[in-house]
């Protein structure tokens, strides 16, 4: 069979429902603990926080959650996305093996952001708030969220890690341009925000931290809620369209992918694109290797501990049971962008506890090695944290080509990198580092670790 250069689902193909990964399991993630008395939390607990219908989702257990028709229509304006295989990059690197990708980049804000933006201001609108509060690491979420906040009337206000907010001044310009307001974090408009200035007036910022400053400020602003583009359940659950996607183009090819490879910050690129082949994996039907991909400079799966922390530097989320560094973690400066994230999904984070996923991390320079070959012989210019997969497929590539075994991968190429320029230049110059924390940087954020089991 003639294999075409894309695939696209038609509009009947793509799926009516969400797949929870959680409920796939047969060792499921711990319980989320509430802070105070480290009990499961409730609906009750999260409600004044979460959007209502999110919390749901976020303590649902069932295996299939439907999408509802307004958001669907919301898709149908990007969706289905497509599913491109990489015979130029597979030339270059003379493998035999085949090279899929599942391109997010299409839409208006250039990734796979907007597959949980929509419904979550969706569900906001549906309760009635009018306000809504965010952070976002690089922007891709900011973006996303800013743009489904315009379309259904919802004022946002965004707190963007300092550094990123430096690095990207056009990311600060899109999301403005939607009606968003977007306060470099940390800021001094908040608590969180001021005890993290007068720890370090120099501070360049964490996603730990503007966590803590958008929760803060959603608990002080009336008729709104907090809202977060990766980490938690739901928002892994929004992003499984990727993968029902995915293995529905792959299957009209007669194809199963061997290595399923993702790019890994909090999450939710990554559980999106695997939970099909993760729940094969879990019922035994095949055994496809997947592969979470992390910066050497945030390495929560490779070198973080399996354990109950908070999910925001002022502590003040409920306890989750994941691999991290400690909320007190303080990532270098880098172009990692949203994968500088000092903790990991709890589902993903079991599943690698289990032995059904695997890790690697890559420092900044061999991520962009990979980058600009990607661009040089594909056409598109990845957003660095799509990078990560891009790089880990080029290894898995090059294993094929040494051992002369042809093997079918699938990454995601998760959004684009048209406004990361300055980290394109960075590499270009020769003025890009590879930081990697030692052992002693990564010990005060394992101090900051509660005591719960």
């Amino acid at each position: 069979m003639s294999i075409p250069y894309k695939t696209y689902l038609t509009e009947k193909q793509m799926p009516d429902a969400w797949m929870n990964l959680r409920a796939a399991l047969k060792n499921p993630p711990a319980p989320m603990l509430h802070p105070g008395t480290l009990q499961p939390v409730t609906f009750d607990d999260v409600a004044p926080v979460f959007v209502g219908e999110l919390a749901k989702q976020e303590l649902c257990d069932d295996p299939f959650i439907s999408i509802p028709g307004e958001v669907m229509d919301f898709y149908r304006m990007m969706r289905p996305s497509p599913l491109v295989r990489a015979y130029s990059l597979e030339k270059a690197l003379d493998t035999p093996a085949k090279i899929y990708y599942k391109f997010e980049g299409t839409n208006t804000s250039g990734s796979h952001k907007l597959n949980s933006a929509a419904p979550q201001a969706f569900f906001a609108k549906q309760q009635g708030l009018t306000h809504l509060t965010t952070e976002t690491g690089a922007g891709q979420w900011g973006t996303a969220l800013s743009m489904a906040c315009a379309f259904y009337g919802i004022d946002l206000r965004v707190f963007m890690v300092k550094v990123s907010s430096e690095q990207k001044p056009y990311r600060k310009a899109v999301m403005e341009t939607y009606g968003a307001s977007v306060t470099p974090s940390p800021s001094s408009t908040t608590d969180a925000g001021k005890a993290a200035l007068a720890e370090n007036p120099n501070s360049q910022g964490s996603l730990g931290n503007a966590i803590s400053e958008a929760l803060e400020a959603a608990m002080k602003t009336e008729n709104c809620r907090y809202v977060l583009g990766s980490v938690l359940q739901h928002v892994v659950l929004h992003q499984s369209i990727i993968g029902l996607e995915t293995k529905s183009a792959l299957d009209m090819l007669g194809e199963y992918p061997d290595v399923v490879i993702g790019c890994a910050g909090g999450g939710s690129n990554l559980g999106g694109l695997i939970c099909a082949y993760a729940a094969d994996k879990v019922a035994g039907t095949s055994n496809p290797r997947i592969i979470a991909v992390e910066p050497a400079s945030c390495p929560s799966l490779t070198r973080g501990r399996f354990n109950y922390d908070f999910g925001d530097v002022a502590r003040t989320t409920p306890l989750i049971k994941m691999y991290t560094l400690g909320s007190g973690f303080k990532p270098h400066a880098n172009h990692a962008g949203g994968l500088r994230y000092h903790g990991m999904n709890p589902t993903l984070s079991q599943m690698y506890h289990d032995g059904l996923m695997e890790a690697v991390a890559y420092p900044q320079r061999d991520v962009f090695d990979a980058a600009v070959l990607f661009a040089r012989t594909e056409g598109t210019l990845p957003a660095p944290e799509s990078s990560h997969a891009i790089k880990g497929a080029i290894d898995e590539a090059i294993k094929c080509r040494e051992s002369g075994v042809s093997k079918t991968i699938l990454f995601g190429l998760s959004g684009t990198g048209y406004f990361d320029m300055q980290a394109y230049q960075d590499y270009r110059s020769g003025s890009m580092s590879d930081y990697v924390p030692t052992d002693a940087d990564l010990a005060p954020g394992f101090a900051s670790l509660p005591s719960v089991e």
